[in-house]
């Protein structure tokens, strides 16, 4: 494993760490942002150590996982799909940016169709993305309408059993027949 390769997992390694949590506080979003700079700066420090195309696909490794790591903390700080696409879309991005530079590795013809695969690859991780958050909107909204659904059927269930238990107390007369709509005014919540 060479170096570039250690230095790319550590990155990610200090950026995931914190991918557990599912919501923070204030406090713990701002420190979130301080170690995300503390190990972007790291690691653009530690891509001084390479030249030429490999300082650039260091650097743009680098950027890519600072990219990532603050879509996530956004998502962990105000959880939402569009939070969790932004995730999807930065993480893309990266993918692209750091592709297309070892694309300048190569030349000519070769060169071109690594440009061409890195965009494709880009192209496909965004789609997924736009589609897996209208499958997340169309999933909250078919729930918000099941649970409405739901909502309505136990307030006409409960308006049915009321209209039964008034009808029984017609049997009744004087004070019975007073407590016994009193009672199922009580028991089915009306005034």
């Amino acid at each position: 494993m060479n170096g570039r390769s250690v230095m790319a997992i550590v990155i990610g390694l200090a950026f995931s760490a914190g991918a557990l949590a599912q919501s923070m506080s204030k406090d713990q979003y701002q420190s979130g942002k301080d170690d995300i700079a503390a190990t972007y700066k790291a690691a653009a420090a530690a891509c001084g150590s390479f030249a030429a195309n490999a300082k650039d696909i260091c650097q743009a490794e680098a950027d890519g996982k600072r990219s990532v790591a603050k879509a996530d903390l956004e998502a962990r700080y105000k959880p939402s799909v569009d939070a969790s696409y932004n995730v999807r879309v930065a993480r893309a991005d990266a993918d692209y940016s750091v592709a297309r530079e070892k694309c300048d590795d190569k030349a000519g013809n070769v060169k071109d169709v690594c440009v061409k695969e890195a965009k494709a690859n880009s192209i496909a991780a965004k789609a997924d993305a736009k589609a897996w958050m209208k499958t997340a909107n169309a999933d909250q909204a078919a729930t918000d309408k099941g649970n409405a659904a739901r909502k309505d059927a136990t307030s006409d269930k409960r308006d049915a059993d009321y209209a039964v238990a008034r009808e029984k107390c017609d049997a009744f007369a004087g004070n019975v027949k007073d407590n016994c709509v009193s009672n199922a005014k009580a028991k089915f919540g009306k005034s």
